[in-house]
């Protein structure tokens, strides 16, 4: 290979190691407050709290999907806090346009050579690369985005990641012979710190995710309320996210540390209101499991200890919109006797007869929850059907 050649591929993909591995960054403990401050340098636009849910979600476990409009800053979100929190942007945040025509798990993990023994084809998209940088610099985060997740079936081309999250069993690459100088291991790890972001458009030309994959993740939707349009109108539009780069590397030991405690958080509110959305939900087969309690509790707790701010039943209304709504979808039929029934759950007790409608989202003690439920109960009723996510 030409070194020119060699230069350009590595500029596209990345080289498979910390060109610096030995240039330490002193570290200090990880705070919110700077995160936030050093991400709306860039000129972004989003509300505080929304970011404190998209960093508690990371912690709480390291695969996000973030949903909604088209343009509505999903993907700017997902990279101007992977560049805030690295310290080597090329070599700790690798991004990935999924394909509408992957079908395999070889775009993300490569294959080996079928005409070359010892020879293992990596992936042009440095998926495999940066796992395996994150497994060589475990104290460092490294993140993975992939753009337009769902233009493919994710089962197809993501099954390896989905059951190494939940197994946390070694992904099989390739049957390696014993004399081989190739960096690619026989088998690898989803690293513990390496960070998996999805964004998802809703429309004719993508595809549902499945309750495997949203009970899986914690998904967060971007709307754009009025009065946030209005504001973004009058604002300074010009964003510089180059200027987030590195600005919060020091504190990117202590985010993966956190990351990796996995703290419960057991209220009675919590266990009380979860037990009641359970039954509602169980009447048409949406009700979650254990792991999706636990990832709630460790949601509560991770908030509680970063998210200042942040009352119970903030954070209650997050984890519910995050994890109990998103595989809710049907007819109107099937769905609008438990649309109701919960909301009569996020509406205060004063208030839980009050019709659905986008006014009586004010009486809401879970407004995120109460204000998707709302919208899904309007769509149900004009079109006949309803989903989590909306075109």
């Amino acid at each position: 290979m030409c070194e020119e050649y060699k230069r350009l591929f590595e500029k596209k993909i990345g080289t498979v190691f910390d060109t610096n591995p030995h240039e330490v960054v002193e570290q200090i403990t990880f705070n919110m407050d700077t995160l936030i401050k050093s991400i709306n340098e860039t000129g972004l636009f989003y509300e505080y709290k929304f970011i404190q849910r998209y960093v508690c979600s990371l912690m709480t476990k390291p695969f996000v999907i973030l949903s909604g409009l088209a343009g509505s800053g999903k993907t700017r979100l997902a990279l101007a806090f992977a560049r805030v929190m690295s310290e080597n942007i090329d070599q700790q945040l690798c991004i990935v346009p999924v394909g509408a025509d992957w079908t395999n798990r070889e775009p993300l993990l490569g294959y080996p050579n079928a005409l070359k023994q010892g020879e293992y084809m990596l992936p042009e998209s440095g998926a495999l690369q940066i796992m395996m940088r994150a497994l060589r610099n475990p104290q460092k985060p490294y993140f993975l985005v992939l753009d337009e997740m769902n233009l493919s079936y994710v089962e197809r081309y993501f099954a390896d990641f989905l059951s190494a999250l939940e197994s946390h069993q070694e992904i099989p690459l390739w049957e390696k012979p014993e004399e081989c100088d190739s960096e690619v291991p026989a088998k690898i790890a989803l690293p513990k710190n390496l960070f998996i972001i999805g964004t998802i458009n809703v429309d004719e030309t993508t595809y549902m995710f499945s309750p495997k994959v949203l009970d899986r993740a914690n998904v967060i939707e971007f709307k754009i309320s009025d009065d946030e349009m209005n504001r973004f109108l009058k604002m300074d539009m010009n964003v510089n996210i180059e200027i987030a780069n590195g600005l919060c590397a020091n504190m990117g030991q202590d985010f993966v540390e956190k990351s990796s405690v996995k703290n419960l958080e057991n209220s009675e509110l919590a266990q009380k209101t979860l037990i009641s959305f359970f039954k509602v939900l169980k009447k048409v087969n949406a009700e979650f499991g254990y792991r999706s309690a636990i990832e709630i509790y460790r949601f509560i707790a991770n908030a509680k200890a970063c998210a200042e701010g942040m009352t119970e039943d903030e954070i209650l209304d997050a984890a519910i919109v995050q994890k109990l709504l998103p595989k809710l979808h049907g007819s109107r039929k099937k769905l609008e006797p438990v649309l109701k029934a919960l909301w009569g759950l996020c509406m205060q007790n004063a208030h839980t007869a009050e019709a659905i409608i986008r006014e009586n989202v004010q009486y809401a003690k879970f407004p995120e929850s109460a204000d998707k439920i709302q919208r899904m109960m309007q769509t149900a009723l004009e079109n006949g059907f309803t989903s989590f996510a909306e075109a």
